[in-house]
């Protein structure tokens, strides 16, 4: 049983990865992008993610990639194998050592990488942060939007999937995941006041970024709580993954999986009704705005209240009122089975 399972969750995590692949060519000729420009100065800039080789991040590399096109900056993106902060650090510390002038990272802990992005920051490294509106040694941090806005969201989308009652859990990538954790407080928060009929029946659950592990704990989840009526998942894997135990379990029609994901991943269960709807922002346009602000910062520009950064949702930004290096773009999408053919990545 246990080796069907493994099985299973491997196919998963393929799948994921194949779709998102086939979803987003990084051939720019094929999009139609006219040859890249010689610049003036031309700067290094590295993007590091949480974990490689994801559908997530492999949407981010096609705007990294198309930055680097467009711009004619050296602009690439690299990630661990697996969602751990501390290889996240070391590749940071390899990374100075190579001579890079900017650094854009997605932390998978933001604690774990701060002693790694002091160093860097110490060598005149440009850092450019997301999902870390609480990191502090970076220039400068480039959100999608407001945290607490976006946890609000997903929960009106999650209350509105169960009729606004009965017993629901969360999966998170993990409580080190500070936009995670600012999502699933804000989400909690709001329940309890706008939604008193409907409970949280335990803590969120983590799953690392990882598909077999978030189809392991939604499984353990619908089979300890027999009477849940909704998963929350608020990484990529956990809203296929929590669909698939869905479905393995028989239970497609008591369950509403909502949450964070892609269309790519997650296609045949919004058609089937196993996931009714899944809200992100485009990893591909978040990869070229922190890109768009590195190169802004090295080029001695000033990133303000409505600097346009020149990708989809981050045309106008708006500054966080006390902290005056985190700032907000308007880049939520919303989608169901109705709209999903607008988005092919």
């Amino acid at each position: 049983m246990k080796v069907a399972l493994k099985i299973l969750a491997q196919a998963l995590l393929l799948s994921l990865v194949m779709s998102a692949l086939t979803a987003c060519s990084t051939e720019p000729q094929k999009l139609g992008i006219k040859a890249p420009p010689v610049p003036k100065k031309k700067f290094r800039i590295a993007t590091l993610v949480k974990v490689d080789g994801i559908p997530w991040f492999a949407r981010m590399r096609v705007g990294v990639d198309r930055f680097a096109w467009e711009t004619g900056q050296d602009s690439f993106l690299v990630g661990p194998a697996r969602a751990d902060g501390a290889l996240q650090a070391q590749m940071v510390d390899e990374l100075i050592k190579q001579g890079i002038d900017a650094l854009c990272i997605v932390p998978f802990s933001a604690s774990a990488v701060e002693p790694a992005l002091k160093r860097a920051r110490e060598r005149g490294i440009v850092v450019v942060a997301q999902e870390a509106a609480n990191i502090e040694h970076a220039n400068i941090i480039i959100e999608p939007f407001d945290c607490r806005a976006w946890g609000k969201h997903l929960m009106d989308q999650l209350a509105a999937s169960m009729n606004e009652q009965g017993d629901y859990a969360i999966i998170l990538g993990s409580y080190h995941s500070q936009s995670h954790v600012e999502w699933r407080d804000a989400a909690v928060s709001y329940q309890l006041e706008k939604y008193p009929e409907m409970k949280l029946v335990t803590d969120p659950v983590e799953d690392h970024d990882n598909a077999a592990r978030s189809y392991a704990e939604a499984k353990d989840l619908l089979t300890k709580f027999p009477n849940l009526k909704g998963i929350l998942g608020l990484t990529m894997a956990s809203c296929p993954s929590s669909a698939l135990a869905v479905e393995t379990m028989g239970l497609k029609n008591r369950v509403s999986v909502v949450g964070v994901s892609l269309v790519s991943a997650c296609k045949s269960y919004l058609e089937t009704g196993s996931i009714k709807a899944i809200s992100f922002w485009d990893p591909a346009e978040a990869g070229y705005a922190m890109n768009e602000a590195a190169l802004k910062l090295l080029q001695g520009q000033e990133i303000r209240t409505g600097s346009d950064l020149d990708a989809k949702g981050y045309l106008s930004l708006r500054r966080d009122k006390t902290k005056h290096n985190l700032f907000f773009g308007q880049g939520w999408i919303d989608v169901t089975k109705q709209n999903m053919g607008n988005y092919p990545y």
